[in-house]
This record gives structure tokens, sequence and C-alpha cells, in this order.
């Protein structure tokens, strides 16, 4: 595959360029191990490392032309040197020419939000298979090209990722396709250059942290998504979220609005919720579906919104609407023979812990008891654990503190520093269990019949990350494999 750099130099604008343009271009990469002869080295500027230091390296390799913030002191022979001012916005735009604009050959729909993004993108992706479509997703628990599943690493693939998978989708056929956007992706300019047809705003609790700084700029990092929306695009936000009409407030797309507790142009209305299901309306539609509580009850509204707002027949929607099913390891319910239910979910930020366990109360009553299993990941957020821990507490009977991707740091340190944030009496009904398997099995053994345990955190995961290495885990088969042992 090759390309002229100055057709692929059309879709960006450079600040200065040094030497010809008219060349064949055999490849592009970001990274420096990966650069070849007569290909194209993009220098981004990153938090831990900045490529622009591999120029000099990826010269030597004789590549075809470097696109750089900052010219180097010298010029190699046969380089052609493309000084921009934002690099990473560049490669956005620069993969996407690369691989013949895919995005504008699709109708691409982004999510973004804290929570339920994973179950937005896919429900939307079930939604136009069951409409008889051809579609892609790209997700924090699989991508999928047409049918067939590509595991993913990252929430928003990087951009040569990402464009190569949305011209596979082209290749396959796939009329739409379905992503999360998250913020760390706006703010590294990974979704540049995408043509999107529509943006979804799900909700905006505290995450994230570490990475942004502030809960402002974690929420302006979302925001940007919608700043770069089209005028023929579509923008669906949540009217009951305090962040939501802020985020679209200066998009040049069409505002769109769902809500459960006011008007809005999608209005969805709980009138029961069961361990098994909900029933409920959309926009004065009875509609019995296979998710359970209010959290899920937004993702159904706007999920239902967006079909229509894509394209999709109304009344086969709402038909549709029963058929969908819940994703991997979000609020997935597992049952003893003794009439234990255990529920896992990825709930790791305070907010969703709250979402999860106001369901799981509001299922149980007051007099139902529930066991909470939760830690906090490592090499993120502190402010978080605390609150964590916290939230709880307060809406369980029985709470263990336990280990969750430590990554870097002792697991022990994170267990403490959640429960610094309990009372007295909240500590007397807290345990510390570091060995999360051993943390799930007390729980499980502890539980009497109709007591519901929860194990937050991992959801879909199916491994622990400890300093550095991934050893498999997965918190759905110790459930089931604790229920033996019961």
């Amino acid at each position: 595959m090759t390309s002229k750099l100055s057709s692929l130099l059309s879709d960006i604008k450079p600040l200065k360029i040094i030497g010809e343009t008219d060349k064949n271009i055999t490849s592009l990469e970001s990274d420096s191990r990966k650069v070849e002869k007569g290909g194209l080295f993009v220098a981004v500027k990153g938090l831990s490392n900045d490529g622009h230091k591999y120029i000099p390296m990826v010269a030597s390799a004789h590549v075809g032309a470097i696109v750089c913030e900052d010219l180097p002191s010298t010029f190699e022979k046969g380089i052609t040197y493309v000084q921009v001012a934002d690099s990473a916005d560049a490669l956005g735009r620069l993969a996407s020419a690369w691989h013949g604009h895919p995005s504008s050959r699709l109708k691409l729909v982004g999510v973004t939000g804290t929570n339920g993004k994973t179950t937005t993108a896919t429900l939307l992706y079930e939604m136009a298979r069951l409409e008889g479509f051809k579609a892609g997703l790209l997700s924090t628990v699989c991508n999928y090209v047409g049918d067939r599943a590509v595991p993913a690493t990252h929430t928003t693939p990087d951009p040569l990722t990402l464009n190569a998978l949305l011209a596979e989708m082209v290749a396959e056929g796939c009329e739409y396709a379905f992503m999360e956007v998250s913020s760390h992706s706006t703010a590294q300019k990974r979704v540049a250059g995408l043509l999107f047809a529509g943006g979804i705003f799900t909700n905006l609790t505290r995450d994230h942290l570490d990475y942004h700084g502030t809960v402002t700029n974690y929420m302006n990092a979302k925001k940007a998504f919608f700043d770069m929306l089209p005028p023929e695009a579509f923008a669906l936000t949540n009217a009951d979220d305090k962040s939501g009409m802020y985020m679209v407030q200066n998009t040049k797309a069409k505002v769109y609005t769902y809500s459960l507790r006011s008007d809005a142009d999608f209005k969805g209305r709980v009138l029961e919720t069961r361990l098994d299901g909900t029933l409920m309306t959309l926009n004065g539609r009875e509609v019995e579906v296979q998710f359970t509580g209010r959290f899920n009850a937004y993702n159904l509204t706007d999920v239902y919104g967006a079909s229509i707002l894509s394209g999709f027949d109304p009344e086969e929607v709402i038909v549709n609407m029963s058929r969908l099913v819940p994703v991997a390891g979000r609020f997935q319910p597992f049952m003893s023979s003794d009439g234990v239910a255990a529920i896992v979910d990825y709930a790791h930020t305070p907010d969703a812990l709250v979402n999860v366990l106001d369901t799981i109360r509001e299922i149980v009553g007051p007099e139902g008891e529930i066991i909470t299993v939760v830690g906090a990941g490592g090499n993120r957020d502190h402010g978080k654990r605390p609150m964590m821990a916290q939230e709880a507490a307060c809406r369980s009977d029985f709470l263990i503190l336990t280990s969750d991707n430590p990554r870097d740091e002792e697991p022990e340190s994170i267990i403490e520093m959640m429960r610094q944030g309990l009372n007295g009496e909240e500590l007397n009904r807290t345990i510390c269990i570091t060995d999360r398997r051993e943390a799930i099995r007390e729980a499980v053994r502890k539980a009497k019949p109709g007591s519901v345990v929860l194990v937050a955190g991992k959801g879909h995961e199916t491994y622990q990350e400890v300093c550095g290495v991934r050893h498999h885990f997965d918190d759905r088969e110790e459930v089931k494999e604790a229920f033996t042992l019961r």
C-alpha cells in the first residue's frame, strides 16, 4: 500500500514543509521501532515519551517523510520534513487519509460519558444487526468487524488501529459503526479526522482524575467530542445529568435529549424492576427488557433514541428493544442452587457503585441482605478510593474490601486508603481480604438464601494485573466456583 505524500498532507495544515511532496509513502507510523524505508513517521509528544527524540534514529532508517511540531537542527537529504502545530491531531487526520477516510463511508456513532458507554455502543451494534444491517463495534470489551471479533486493548484504539478497523468494516460491507469515545481519546486526539454521524452523552461523574487532574478538565475532554461533530450529525444528550446540556452548548450538530425525569425528545419511564428484567415505557410505548435498574433504563432510553436518529424504523426498534441482552460483566446475575444471588458488575467509580447498589436495594427491599466485594485499581485516582468504600458501606449490610488490579501498588495500601472513608459503625461490618478469590468465596459463604452478593469493579475483565503482569482471573468464574463450595 502506498500513497502520495502531497495527497496525505492535504488533510492537515502544515506550518512549514522542507523537501519535496511529490513522492510515494510506503507506510505510516508513530512508533519509531516500526518505521521502514520510504515511510512517514509522525513524532507525537506523549505524557511519558516524546517522539521527537527519535527523529535522528528514524532519519537514519531512510524514511520518506517526518511530521513533527519541532523541526530538527539538521535535515537529512531525501527526507521531507513537515512542521505542524499539533502532531497528535495530524496523526489522526493522516491515519484517516491513509485508510481512505473510512469513517466517511460509514454511519459512525460515538458514545461518551463516565458510565454506560460500553452498554450503549454494544446495544446499538446489536440493534443494527437486528434491523438487518451489517455493523461494526469498537468497545472496551471487544471490537467487531461485522460478525468477526477482534480483541480490544483500549476503550478507544490509537488512530492507526482505529482507522484500520474502520477500513476493515467498510471492506466487510458494514453500513454502521458504533464506538466508545473515551476522555483519553479526545484529549490525545485519537479521534481527529473522523466523521461522526452522531454522538451520545451518557453521564458524567468523577473518574480518570489521575490523568486529567480535575473534574473540569475531564468534563471538557468529553465536551470536545461534541464540539467536533459536523452540522449534519445528531447530538443526543442526557437531560437529567447536570452536565448534559453543557456538553452540547457549542456543538454544530442537531441536539436531541433523553430523560427518565422530565420532558425530552426520548422519554423513558420505569414501571417495574426485577433481578432478571424491567418493565418500562419508551415515549409512551410499554416494553419488557432484559435489563435491571434505572441506570440501565437510561442506557436503553439513549439506545432507543439513537436507533431512531440513526434511521432505524421506530416500530421495529420498539420490538427489538425486548430482544437485546445485557453486555458481559454489566449487572450480570448468577444464582446458586440454594437461592443466593450474585451480581458481577464493572462498577469502578463511586457513582457506578451507587447505581448498582441502589438497584439491588430496590429489588431486595429494606430487609434483604446485600454483601459487597469491591476494590480499587492501582496507579489510578487515589481520591475516589475512600469515596467508593463509603458508598459501598452505606448501601450494603456487609462489605469486603479486596484487591482489584493493584498494578504497581501494594494492594494492602490501596485497601487502607479505602478504609479511610469508613466511620466506626461501617468498619464494624467491613473486613479486608487482599486475595480477591478468597474475598468472593467468603462473601458467598456468608450469604443466606435470598441474599445478594455484589462483586464489583472488574466485570468482563479476565485478568488481575500485578506488577505489570496480567494473571488470569474472572469474577464470573470465581462466583460459579464459590457456589459449588457452599
